[in-house]
């Protein structure tokens, strides 16, 4: 994915063929066929590749692949329409459209930060983004992985130490359109984000902590990145 950044996509691809051969699970075989497949050049290919993604997907079939299934089904769609084949493309596009709904995770919820924060106390929209501290953020966002609230935590801003809070979002929430689709097939990370208020209802102090160089790269890798944040 650097190196499609980078604006070298023969290389990206070369590297995805790799991460496919190399895949030990249904999850990794998933993901690789997903960018295999959108780095062919032949339609046909790439329906082949797309095929091969969704078949680990209704494998899967839990909530770290279920919101990839709209965007699987509507690339399959535009496949058969390249191919002249509207009625499975007619198919595929219903399909995609089945999977649409609001995410269908049931936590438990957390976010990351270093504010020093109570159980009761509501976490709400508005405040500044950890990566542009220019922006006002019109949501408030959470994770069903302890781990990816951890790192969020370790890269928010402040001199605090790293908190993880549980939390239940009071209102209705949406997958964070900064990861899923955008950078990942679906929401693999489970990354959701809420205009609504979140309730902390606990907090955890046991995950996975990136060590000093790993966070320096990401802190380096955050401050050259030329993407817009999605509010």
């Amino acid at each position: 994915m650097g190196l499609e950044e980078k604006g070298k996509p023969e290389e990206a691809s070369i590297l995805f063929i790799q991460a496919w051969n190399e895949a030990t699970n249904d999850f990794e075989k998933f993901l690789a066929a997903h960018y295999v497949a959108r780095h062919q050049k032949n339609v046909s290919d790439k329906l082949k590749w797309l095929e091969i993604s969704l078949q680990f997907t209704l494998k899967i079939n839990n909530d770290t692949v279920k919101s990839a299934f709209s965007s699987l089904y509507s690339n399959i769609a535009k496949c058969y329409e390249d191919l002249s084949d509207p009625d499975k493309a007619k198919k595929n596009y219903e399909l995609a459209t089945l999977f649409n709904d609001k995410p269908s995770d049931k936590g438990p919820f957390y976010h990351g930060t270093k504010a020093d924060l109570q159980v009761g106390n509501f976490l709400t929209a508005g405040g500044s983004s950890n990566y542009k501290p220019e922006l006002k953020m019109n949501h408030i966002y959470f994770t069903a992985l302890v781990n990816g609230a951890g790192l969020a935590a370790a890269l928010a801003k402040g001199d605090g130490r790293e908190r993880v809070y549980i939390v239940e979002p009071i209102g209705s929430f949406e997958n964070d359109p900064n990861v899923t689709d955008k950078k990942f097939p679906g929401n693999p990370t489970r990354s959701y984000r809420s205009q609504a208020p979140l309730k902390i209802v606990g907090e955890v102090t046991d995950w996975v902590r990136q060590t000093p160089e790993e966070l320096q790269k990401l802190r380096e890798k955050l401050e050259n990145n030329k993407g817009d944040i999605v509010n």
